[in-house]
């Protein structure tokens, strides 16, 4: 019988489906991206029409042969990789590798990995989309084109290695802008008052000052302060107004992508970066007790909030049933979509509500019952009735004075049952001048008299904006339409890579070569870096999508300003690199000419205003050869077997060994057994342990330090244990832009690493 041959990008998600669809099919998986532009060159042919020069990925010319042998056996190929225009480009890579006619490869779309949702997808393929892979391909291009000409000159104003992004600069934007608000921002002292009341029936209660002379209250300093106190005790108090009104509260809209993030980040603690990993092992599969094996989620990565019919009927049904009808509104909520959003997919929810998340807690490791169960309460409480609140404010008058107690009491929790609330990580601190209190006592009634029992002045200081968060970033990023939900994990990783950001106490700080990047192409550049531009290329590129805008004319109106720029901006890197160059007090202790501070990748660093005669650098810190002190060698208390001599520890390029204390006379070493950096012992040799090294060139490697006796050696790290598939004894950390994988060098299975 003809086989069918599915191709999806995932391992483990091809491990899911080939459960669901039986031996007449085949499933392979392309483990992400198998072709992308060279890695040394712009690899884009402008004269063209911008066109790519993909080539193989190094290491993925085993995976295309398989493909392509697999598909020899099979009559039809479906292309299954991610439902996105990422996906979309990676599904037309395939069908020019497969060798197949076009009326044999089709697209499919899994937007859950269930089995119903598998094989409705499998009977309708459709086409790959040709517009999506252009607006995917102008993304690239985009990219590729501002990384391989604006860092070259960031190359020239600082130091070789720094990088320019299309959209990670206007991300760093946000938070040098940021930065600059906060060393630019005035503290300024000003006073608040509470104010303890009571009537003859009720107990006593606190009031803010909220008017003076119906005015809001302007208190500078302890001496105003001081004479408001004494006139404040001085007057006598009355209810002047009490007003109860019923406030609602209404529930979100389920999750999407963006929002996803900043809910993991503020109740869960994840990074976005953990975030995404794991929402992709719940979307790709996990086995479950019974054995079934089952995505748990639809497609993590989404602008849309539109849920399907069948799955709003199914929530209401459940709602009824767990909550009671009471908490189940009319008729099923709506909610809109923005005008931005690309809402190819469903929002981001459960596959099934049979699968609640108690009830498969044991099947899931702790941080996915953690995500799963904040995806389900969110998308089971968007379907819920409001929550209702009697809100009471209390307007308490003497003289010029008002104050202001407001309280609120619970009518009906609503979907807050299910989603309540959580301390969050916010920009802004609360108001002191507009305090909510709990509830407020029972029978207070306008005209009341009230006695003042106590008044506390209290000294506040303003404060500047706060740095952002995680959550508050992808917010400030969403809201500013810079890239895509899908792309903000990994332009905040870029960001902390190329350490232009560091996160302190889990709020981004800009970094001093950070805020230089920034200043640098801001200047530069303004028109590219700028927010409506970056906005505007989104935009364009959603039209590529929509066939309402041309390729080439989109690249044309992005890559010809600048060109312009480019060339008007070559005069003035000497100038920049000469305003980046800082003086200093040191002499070099080589020729004798004043050092100055520069910039390296490692930092700011020490370099002879005599260069290239004098190519003498030093560390900011590292003291003089006549300051620095001889060090001690340090005794092992054993002899040299060679020649009876001490043996004294040292330090070498791949770290500490034992040697001869009479070194270069005797030249024996011996190594150090059981290195705290050690991986695992040396699968090939048996004696060694295998750690981590430095080549020549300073790229890290994994070998056996039993070298040159035994020249084990990987280029990726090496996870210690067996494989789960085959038993082969350890596995790869692959590290990929689409995800980290645990691969195994045998049997090429793999899973998503841990975040």
């Amino acid at each position: 019988m003809p086989k069918s041959l599915v191709i999806v990008e995932s391992p483990t998600k091809a491990k899911t489906i080939s459960k669901y669809l039986g031996k007449d099919y085949i499933i392979e998986s392309s483990a992400g991206h198998i072709k992308n532009l060279p890695e040394r060159k712009l690899g884009i042919n402008v004269d063209s029409g911008y066109t790519p020069e993909y080539e193989t990925i190094k290491g993925k010319a085993d995976v295309i042969k398989k493909i392509k042998d697999a598909a020899k056996k099979a009559d039809q190929v479906f292309l299954a990789t991610d439902p996105d225009r990422e996906g979309e480009a990676i599904a037309w890579h395939l069908a020019k590798e497969v060798g197949k006619p076009d009326s044999s490869i089709h697209r499919v779309l899994f937007h859950e990995i269930t089995r119903d949702a598998v094989i409705e997808s499998i009977s309708n393929p459709i086409r790959i989309d040709d517009k999506l892979v252009e607006a995917q391909q102008a993304r690239r291009v985009m990219d590729r084109i501002v990384g391989y000409q604006v860092s070259p000159f960031l190359w020239k104003a600082i130091y070789r290695g720094l990088s320019a992004g299309r959209v990670q600069t206007a991300a760093l934007r946000l938070l040098c802008e940021r930065e600059k608000e906060i060393s630019a921002f005035e503290t300024k002292e000003y006073w608040s008052f509470t104010g303890l009341f009571k009537t003859q029936t009720s107990p006593a209660f606190p009031a803010k000052l909220f008017k003076i002379d119906q005015q809001a209250p302007d208190i500078p300093d302890e001496a105003a302060a001081s004479r408001l106190n004494d006139a404040i005790l001085a007057q006598s108090y009355q209810i002047g107004s009490v007003e109860t009104r019923e406030v609602r509260r209404n529930p979100g809209a389920p999750f999407i992508t963006s929002t996803l993030q900043q809910d993991a980040s503020n109740r869960l603690r994840f990074s976005t970066k953990k975030t995404m990993s794991v929402a992709q092992q719940l979307y790709e599969g996990v086995e479950l007790d019974s054995g079934e094996v089952v995505g748990l989620i639809t497609y993590m990565r989404t602008d849309s909030v539109r849920v399907s019919e069948q799955a709003i009927q199914a929530v209401r049904s459940h709602i009824a049933t767990a909550y009671g009808v009471e908490y189940l509104p009319k008729s099923p909520r709506q909610y809109k979509t923005k005008k931005s959003a690309q809402d190819a997919h469903e929002a981001i929810r459960p596959t099934s509500l049979n699968l609640d998340p108690k009830s498969v807690k044991k099947s899931l490791t702790a941080d996915q019952f953690k995500l799963y169960e904040l995806i389900w309460n969110r998308f089971v409480a968007s379907q819920m009735e409001s929550a209702r609140f009697d809100q009471t404010t209390v307007d308490i008058t003497g003289g010029p004075f008002q104050f202001r107690a407001t309280g609120r009491v619970t009518r009906f929790s609503g979907f807050l049952a299910v989603y309540g609330d959580v301390a969050t990580e916010k920009d802004s601190e609360p108001d002191d001048q507009n305090t909510e209190n709990g509830s407020l006592p029972a029978g207070l009634t306008s005209g009341q008299r009230t006695q003042l029992t106590g008044l506390t002045p209290k000294q506040n200081f303003t404060k500047p904006p706060a740095r952002y968060t995680e959550a508050s970033l992808v917010s400030e990023l969403e809201s500013k339409a810079i890239g895509r939900p899908s792309t903000y994990s990994s332009i905040i990783s870029t960001l902390i890579d190329r350490k232009y950001a560091e996160l302190k106490e889990r709020k981004f700080q800009a970094t001093e070569i950070g805020m230089n990047v920034y200043d640098i192409l801001v200047t530069s550049f303004p028109d590219l870096f700028s927010y409506d531009f970056t906005a505007r290329m989104e935009e364009f590129l959603d039209e590529i999508a929509e066939g309402k805008k041309q390729y080439k004319a989109v690249l044309d109106g992005f890559y010809l300003p600048l060109q312009k720029q480019l060339e008007g901006l070559k005069k003035e890197v000497t100038s920049i690199r000469q305003q980046m160059t800082e003086s200093s007090d040191v002499i070099c202790d080589k020729c004798g000419s004043p050092m100055i501070i520069r910039w390296g990748k490692n930092g700011k660093f020490l370099a002879c205003s005599n260069f290239p005669a004098c190519k003498n650098t030093r560390s900011l810190t590292e003291p003089t050869a006549a300051e620095t002190p001889k060090e001690e060698p340090e005794y092992i208390g054993r002899a040299c077997p060679t020649c009876q001599n001490p043996l004294v520890k040292r330090k070498g390029r791949f770290g500490l060994f034992i040697a001869c204390s009479t070194y270069p006379v005797c030249k024996y070493t011996e190594r150090i057994e059981a290195p705290a950096d050690s991986l695992m012992p040396c699968p090939s040799c048996g004696k060694g342990t295998v750690r981590e090294k430095k080549s020549r060139k300073g790229k890290i490697f994994y070998g056996c330090d039993n070298y040159p006796a035994c020249d084990f050696a990987l280029w990726d790290k090496p996870v210690p244990g067996a494989c789960p598939s085959c038993g082969h004894g350890y596995r790869l950390l692959k590290r990929s832009k689409t995800g980290d994988q645990i691969l195994c060098p045998q049997c090429q299975s793999s899973e998503p690493a841990p975040a």
